[in-house]
């Protein structure tokens, strides 16, 4: 028998958690990685909505699900963590209950290693008590910790996490010499009867849902986000390859709903994604594309959302984040006046309703002043679009992680739980008092598009 890994989506523990197509893609590409390289595969997902074992209970009751395999968690109130502890609002850990995920480790006898992923910065508590679950039911078992956390507060995971080992890359290959440095090693290329290389989505419960990646990177550099560190490259897949994808999980697993999780999904559409979407129009399947990660505004031409439409794209996301372009002198060059009001008109002459078109505005950038955002708001109505409010998380290694240091009155530095994106982190109490009046405007925008 092959080594058995067990590979943990650990739980979140934060003020408020929501399933918006949000699935552990990096880790189920590498349980697809591992397990054609030989490795037997126990995938644990603590987000595991459809785990048969739950059943509602007065402190968790059956998560509210929603169109196109969107919803809410399992979720179960607990205590603030210390430094959270003056924060006036209730704290929970969503997920599975502590006893299925006990059971879920049980079940697997004699593991060579287990590997747990990480997210946000800010959910740290939950990699870490896993962790620690882990190591009482199999202990002197290597646990290896990977992700975005690992990779952005990288001196942080290393004091607090607990891990026998702490990785600091996005390499599979780096996985297994990490493996092997343990002595855990498997014959390559068993045989298997998936698609070699395709993220381990069989392995979840139940899928309302597949994420597809047809690229890595960005060759935008924005103030705010840290893809040009996780992902220094841009680096694109076949359109062939991602169409076989994409038709794999429709014809075998009758999946309708696929969600791109691109950070550049329009970029240099015409050799890439305008190819694989005129393959899929002359397929006529009936599927539904998402686009949670934002689409970039200035590339999308009224053939561009002609050919969106015709396809099946649902849910189309703008990344506008401000319609002040003093400020989006520091935040990114990826837009100019005229390029959002052109975009939504040609995504409306195509056929999209304003309920299917949404635009993210960031709230809570340091130095942003609430009657920006009141404007932005109104901006984004005034096209015919959605306004959604996206709270500003500062994160490590980005443009502006040090004016957002200098600006915060958390010590951002020293503790990742103050980077969450709830705590307006970036904003003094002056500002964060008229959030309420923000999302009344936004409120009143949306009903009034019904």
């Amino acid at each position: 028998m092959p080594p058995t890994l067990i590979l943990i989506n650990p739980w979140i523990y934060d003020f408020a958690a929501y399933d918006l197509w949000s699935k552990p893609l990096g880790l189920l590409y590498l349980a697809g990685y591992l397990r054609h390289s030989g490795f037997n595969i126990h995938l644990i997902d603590c987000l595991d909505v459809h785990h048969p074992k739950m059943i509602s209970s007065p402190s968790m009751k059956t998560p509210v699900r929603r169109s196109y395999g969107t919803g809410k968690y399992w979720r179960k109130k607990v205590l603030l963590p210390p430094p959270l502890k003056d924060i006036p609002r209730p704290y929970s850990r969503y997920g599975l209950s502590r006893k299925v995920l006990v059971e879920e480790l049980e079940s697997v006898q004699k593991p060579a290693a287990i590997l747990v992923t990480s997210l946000m910065t800010y959910w740290y508590p939950g990699v870490k008590e896993v962790i620690n679950l882990a190591k009482k039911i199999h202990p002197g078992v290597p646990i290896i910790s990977g992700g975005i956390y690992t990779r952005l507060c990288h001196e942080h995971a290393l004091e607090n996490l607990g891990a026998d080992h702490v990785v600091a890359e996005n390499n599979p290959v780096s996985i297994l010499k990490i493996l092997a440095h343990y002595n855990i090693t498997a014959p390559a290329q068993l045989p298997y009867s998936g698609k070699a290389l395709y993220p381990g989505f069989d392995l979840l419960t139940k899928n309302d849902y597949i994420c597809i990646l047809t690229s890595t990177g960005c060759p935008y550099r924005c103030g705010y986000c840290a893809s040009h560190f996780l992902q220094p490259e841009l680096v694109r897949r076949d359109p062939e390859e991602i169409l076989e994808e994409i038709i794999y999980w429709h014809k075998d697993f009758g999946i309708r709903d696929f969600a791109f999780y691109d950070d550049a999904l329009l970029i240099d559409c015409d050799t890439h994604l305008v190819v694989l979407l005129e393959r899929l129009a002359r397929l006529g399947l009936d599927l539904r594309f998402h686009t949670p990660n934002a689409l970039h505004v200035k590339e999308i031409t009224l053939e561009i959302a002609m050919l969106l439409k015709q396809t099946g794209f649902i849910t189309i996301r703008l990344g506008l984040e401000t319609s002040d372009f003093s400020i989006h002198r520091d935040l990114d060059n990826k837009i100019a006046e005229g390029d959002f009001e052109r975009a939504v008109n040609n995504l409306l002459k195509a056929g999209f309703t304003s309920n299917q078109i949404g635009a993210y505005i960031l709230i809570g950038l340091p130095g942003q002043s609430v009657d920006s955002v009141f404007d932005t708001i109104n901006f984004v109505a005034g096209t015919g679009a959605l306004p959604f409010l996206s709270e500003y998380s500062p994160i490590p290694h980005t443009r502006l992680w040090k004016k957002a240091v200098n600006h915060s009155q958390y010590d951002l530095v020293s503790e990742p739980l103050f980077h969450n994106n709830t705590l307006l982190p970036c904003w003094d109490d002056s500002r964060k008092d008229k959030l309420s009046a923000l999302k009344k405007r936004v409120l009143e925008i949306r009903q009034n598009c019904k």
